[in-house]
């Protein structure tokens, strides 16, 4: 009788704890990792509360150079899901990572790895590889969140991988990316309105990340404070561009954190230009840090205001000029 209410026991207890396993698994989140903040934004509020997001870059960092922990090592190796650019941009850190985690999860192809530049049409793409021109992308140019309207396209296919991953919770990342992309496009109308009237008006800045921005906002973006593509300015170089600068009336010099802001400041004093405070990533300036759309608001407001304020002192030279 003694065993017979032992081996009960020990059949209700393993009952129990395989109820428990059960349900903690049929409760677990997504483990996501995401390479950058701007990625990590966007799968946070498609996302929820139903996933678990770690975001390897800081806000602040060059995401060509970012420095790679052997913490970040772990985080892979637990990850049920990569996000990534997908167009090289963390080609100089990641593949080291992902070798040394041995996540088949995160394996080219499968499921856990999500790239982000699937169905996005990328500029700047070289017939050839040459070395000499500076950092350039066999893939085309990996910086396309620059483009609010390739946030649309981001935000689906996150919702879409993360539906795969966990079909529990489908409806919910599906809603949230539609909520997310209705918010986008509101706002999008009103960047545009916003920087309408600086249409095809020239903009230096300090490296080639925003011709996205530049092709939606219809823009000239196309003078660089680097010689070349991941080369430091060159008192030569410099030289040049304050001359065009001042030649062109180019009056705004978009830098970003991980930048040298003291380069900018000294061209902007020899040409009279604003240097605008910009960022690809949530946080990267300060009152960007709630998420992707607020990032964008400020880069584009700070931008408007810069031009503006351009557009205003030349109306006001223009009006003293024609008054003497």
């Amino acid at each position: 009788m003694q065993n017979i209410l032992s081996k009960t026991r020990l059949i209700l207890g393993g009952s129990i704890l395989l109820s428990a396993l059960l349900n903690q698994t049929a409760n677990a989140k997504l483990n996501v990792v995401a390479t950058t903040v701007d990625f990590g934004s966007i799968a946070s509020v498609v996302g929820g509360n139903e996933i678990s997001l770690t975001t390897l870059a800081k806000p602040t960092e060059d995401p060509h150079f970012v420095d790679a922990k052997p913490s970040f090592i772990m985080k892979l190796n637990h990850a049920d899901a990569l996000i990534e650019g997908g167009a090289d941009l963390e080609i100089g850190w990641l593949p080291a990572l992902l070798d040394q985690a041995r996540n088949s999860r995160l394996a080219a192809g499968a499921p856990g790895r999500i790239l982000c530049n699937q169905g996005i049409q990328l500029v700047e793409v070289p017939a050839t590889l040459d070395r000499s021109k500076g950092d350039i992308h066999a893939a085309g140019n990996p910086h396309f969140l620059t483009d609010p309207a390739n946030a649309r396209t981001v935000a689906q296919r996150i919702a879409d991988s993360f539906s795969q991953l966990d079909p529990k919770s489908a409806g919910l990342y599906q809603a949230n990316a539609k909520r997310f992309i209705d918010q986008l496009d509101a706002k999008l109308k009103e960047w545009l309105d916003l920087l309408a009237p600086f249409k095809d008006q020239e903009v230096v800045a300090y490296h080639d990340s925003w011709p996205y921005f530049a092709r939606r906002f219809s823009l000239n973006i196309s003078l660089f404070l680097e010689p070349k593509p991941g080369i430091p300015p060159t008192p030569v170089h410099l030289a040049e561009v304050i001359l065009k600068m001042r030649t062109d009336h180019v009056h705004a010099i978009m830098v970003e954190p991980y930048q040298n802001r003291k380069t900018a400041v000294t061209v902007a004093a020899d040409t009279g230009a604003t240097v605008v405070d910009v960022s690809q990533f949530p946080g990267g300036v300060k009152g960007t840090e709630a998420g992707y759309i607020e990032l964008m608001d400020q880069n584009v407001h700070a931008l408007a205001r810069a031009l503006g304020g351009t557009k205003q002192a030349t109306a006001q030279k223009t009006t003293a000029l024609a008054a003497q």
